[in-house]
């Protein structure tokens, strides 16, 4: 006997302090989920109450049984929501915990209700229901952010400002038509979520364990009542698919690093080596210790964000990678990351939104800016291929000289003496002055989808059709 209990002692102590009971504290730890997946309880009330219908419907629990379900359901909806409903770690998940309840209040009916299911279609159920509900809200959180860019697009399709490449000046662009660059991609992300709304929209309840069931249920009737286009068509497959999750992840993904790359702008723009753009104080700290500082915290959060959006996307994959049809436990961790990547989405989406709507644009600053670095040095070749009949690659050899000479004269292109343009080549006339400021330059783009003021305002009237 001393034995024995000096063997359990030991034994204990090889568990660790958090699990003295032994394994089976160890097991109860991995195994509960109740911790995260108790957000899915209104999903799973949703489902139950669908599943009990149809049950009634076709005849295979009585109509008062399905009464009884249907109203305790709707009490432990009422528990949750008000916060006296008692969660369990000891009943693993949110679906045991609500099974629990119910057979509680109801008593001997509530057995009947997991008839013809599994927990396998019901987690799949209550998860797929859980991101549709998401990506609805990513959709219109996108639409409004599309929304404000519009509006600062509009108000500024003729504030002209650099446009870069290699973050280095290139030629003038307009600011509405930078804006409208983030308009397009916004609104693939949305067309994104749009796409993956309809991929998932099947139904999994019935699919059972993984083979169906042969019980005489209507899987037709369970899609309808709960939103569905129609019911998934392969058993296996139902309780073993987790593509809406990592589409969810990916479209997430995609849009953090379009968030990610304007947040990075925000942050250049509004340094005082910029100055294009000031922040309010509602998406600004100070410093703890430079009076002077004023950090675009709100950008620089949402730019962070992305990183941890992909890593849930690499979780979630590798988690996938390996597993053999039909359903394993592994799929338990497929929750916390898309939970966590959602609250961090729509964070980070509002985030932006606000500082769209709220931040000051300074158009002198970036007026000012748009001529430097040669800017114009385009204009004045395509001048040269329209005016005076040069092939491009000499008026690009030609422009280069006319810049080298600016640089050594410190001065733009615009104030370089037409003698001296003539110098390195006779055709140039004083017509070219025409297409050397920026604004001349803006508005020559003219193709569509460029850069001049009447161009942008046609993009912005087509996105505000489908917005």
């Amino acid at each position: 006997m001393a034995d024995g209990s000096s063997e359990t002692k030991s034994s204990n102590q090889m568990w660790g302090g958090r699990f003295a009971s032994g394994p089976d504290a160890i097991m109860e730890e991995i195994n509960a989920s109740i911790g995260f997946d108790k957000k899915l309880y209104a999903q799973d009330i949703r489902g139950s109450i669908a599943h009990a219908t149809m049950l009634a419907q076709q005849g295979i629990i009585s109509a008062e049984d399905k009464d009884k379900i249907v109203h305790g359901l709707n009490t432990i909806l009422s528990e949750i929501e008000s916060g006296s409903f008692e969660f369990s770690r000891r009943l693993e998940d949110i679906h045991m915990n609500i099974e629990a309840r119910l057979a509680a209040l109801i008593g001997p009916p509530a057995g009947r209700l997991h008839t013809a299911r599994s927990r396998n279609d019901q987690v799949a159920l209550d998860f797929r229901l859980w991101v549709k509900e998401e990506l609805q809200k990513t959709e219109k959180a996108l639409t409004t952010l599309i929304a404000a860019f519009l509006d600062r697009a509009e108000e500024h399709a003729e504030t002209v400002m650099p446009g870069f490449t290699h973050l280095q000046t290139a030629q003038p662009v307009t600011f509405g038509h930078h804006c409208m660059a983030y308009v397009e991609m916004f609104g693939r992300d949305r067309a994104r979520v749009r796409h993956a709304i309809e991929h998932m929209d099947e139904s999994p309840i019935g699919a059972a364990a993984l083979a169906g069931t042969g019980f005489p249920i209507d899987r037709h009737m369970t899609a309808r009542a709960l939103g569905f286009r129609e019911p998934t068509r392969n058993s296996i497959d139902t309780v073993s698919d987790r593509d809406f999750a990592l589409e969810f992840l990916s479209i997430a993904a995609i849009a953090a690093t379009h968030l990610s790359r304007l947040a990075e702008e925000i942050v250049i723009w509004s340094t005082p080596q910029f100055g294009f753009i000031r922040l309010s104080d509602a998406f600004s700290t100070g410093s703890s210790i430079m009076p002077q500082k004023k950090n675009p915290d709100a950008a620089e959060l949402v730019r962070a964000k992305t990183g941890r959006i992909n890593g849930s996307l690499i979780a979630l994959l590798t988690v996938m990678k390996g597993l053999p049809l039909a359903y394993s436990k592994d799929m338990q961790e497929d929750k916390e990351q898309v939970f966590d990547t959602a609250e961090s989405l729509e964070l980070a989406v509002a985030a932006m939104t606000g500082m769209v709507r709220d931040m000051t644009i300074r158009a002198d600053r970036m007026k000012a800016a748009a001529g430097s670095g040669y800017s114009t040095a385009t204009d004045l070749a395509d001048w040269l291929v329209r005016e005076a009949g040069l092939p491009f690659r000499d008026a690009h050899h030609v422009t280069g000289r006319a810049v080298a000479l600016a640089e050594e004269k410190g001065c733009e292109l615009a104030d370089l003496a037409l003698a001296d343009l003539q110098a390195i080549n006779p055709a140039i006339t004083d017509k070219v002055y025409d297409v050397l400021t920026v604004e001349a330059s803006v508005a020559s783009r003219t193709s569509f989808g460029g850069t001049a003021p009447a161009e942008v305002r046609k993009q912005i009237a087509w996105w505000r059709t489908r917005n």
